[in-house]
């Protein structure tokens, strides 16, 4: 897949809204929904989103001038109110951590995270992540992605919204560099199936088990996990690897 896109989508990038250009794809992942902006989220938004969210743009981000070091990077797809990604970025100061959500709500929540953390290797991209990773990521200048617990679409006519496609994972891929990683994870069992079956078909990606993989330890148990193992739902990671380069 291209690493820029072609003059007519760049000139839309320039002249269009962040609204207008979550609109640009004709299939979505994600519903936009008008959640509730909390007042301390809203008092976030406004005195640390200067700072840590940056707009979506047509080119490939500077990223070592973003974060003022050289590291690697960890983009994670869909944060949603943003605890495990800051307990992540906490975890690993050597790496630096580019989150991407597009409902605002979590976007202020993961603010306020890094404000209580103290985080300085965390940035925020609201938009669509597809963009995100097409316009703003160069080929090969990621050590990991992370996509933790996408929306599974159960209907069946609505699977071609999930996330977890071919295209995508071939995006994901060029976006590695060898050896990084995609780690997905998800509670619904047939969308597991699925991402397997995807992730499997991709010969630039090797699996790293024989099939799914126990919860790596750098990914903390969410509230909403906890309670689904406590109701025996089950939980399903798969961790691929980007296929050095031969020779």
């Amino acid at each position: 897949m291209p690493a820029t896109a072609p003059p007519e989508f760049v000139l839309a990038v320039a002249d269009s809204s962040p609204a207008d250009l979550l609109r640009t794809r004709s299939i979505r992942s994600f519903v936009l929904r008008t959640g509730r902006v909390t007042t301390g989220q809203a008092r976030a938004l406004a005195e640390l989103g200067p700072r840590f969210v940056l707009p979506c743009t047509s080119h490939a981000t500077h990223w070592d001038a973003v974060f003022g070091r050289t590291a690697p990077r960890i983009l994670e797809v869909g944060f949603g109110m943003g605890e495990a990604t800051a307990q992540i970025a906490q975890a690993q100061p050597e790496r630096d951590f580019i989150g991407v959500e597009v409902h605002t709500p979590g976007v202020g929540a993961l603010l306020l995270h890094i404000e209580r953390l103290g985080l300085t290797n965390q940035r925020i991209v609201q938009h669509d992540a597809v963009l995100v990773l097409r316009e703003m990521v160069a080929p090969e200048a990621l050590a990991g992605v992370h996509v933790y617990f996408p929306d599974p679409w159960h209907k069946k006519r609505h699977h071609k919204r999930r996330l977890v496609q071919p295209g995508f994972v071939d995006l994901v891929a060029s976006r590695l560099a060898p050896g990084g990683y995609l780690h997905c994870a998800t509670d619904w069992g047939p969308y597991a199936e699925h991402m397997l079956e995807v992730l499997l078909a991709n010969e630039g990606l090797v699996n790293t088990a024989a099939g799914y993989t126990p919860r790596p330890a750098w990914r903390p148990l969410s509230k909403f996990e906890q309670r689904g193992l406590r109701l025996g739902h089950g939980v399903w990671d798969l961790v691929f690897e980007k296929r050095p380069i031969p020779g």
